[in-house]
């Protein structure tokens, strides 16, 4: 697949992102999280720095969320029974997901404390 046309590899990028929302539920989560994010931004109109920030939050959970759709579909599919090497490996990126989360969340608190609780 390298050296596709630019279309032909943004068309490979949105089955990947149509196959993580297909069958990840909590891929499906975090882009309700991120259209929340996107309607509050859209409310309260706060300054730009402020959309910046959240919405690259948004950006990167939901890109670690599909890395690590990713990653769980290719340590299945290469070596499907367990081994406490492969947990580590899948453990580790689900870890990702949460840490990314969790101060995507806080940066949300930060914005709601400056914008709305005044």
């Amino acid at each position: 697949m390298k050296n596709q046309p630019f279309f032909k590899r943004m068309g490979f990028a949105l089955q990947g992102i149509s196959a993580a929302s297909r069958m990840e539920s909590s891929f499906r989560l975090q882009c309700l999280a991120a259209l929340m994010v996107t309607i509050v931004l859209c409310w309260v109109r706060p300054p730009l720095i402020w959309w910046a920030m959240l919405l690259l939050n948004c950006g990167m959970v939901l890109a670690a969320e599909l890395l690590n759709t990713a990653l769980e579909h290719l340590i299945d599919h290469l070596h499907p029974s367990l081994h406490p090497s492969i947990k580590i490996a899948k453990d580790c990126a689900a870890g990702a997901v949460l840490l990314l989360s969790l101060t995507a969340i806080c940066v949300f608190v930060a914005f709601l404390l400056e914008n709305v609780a005044r």
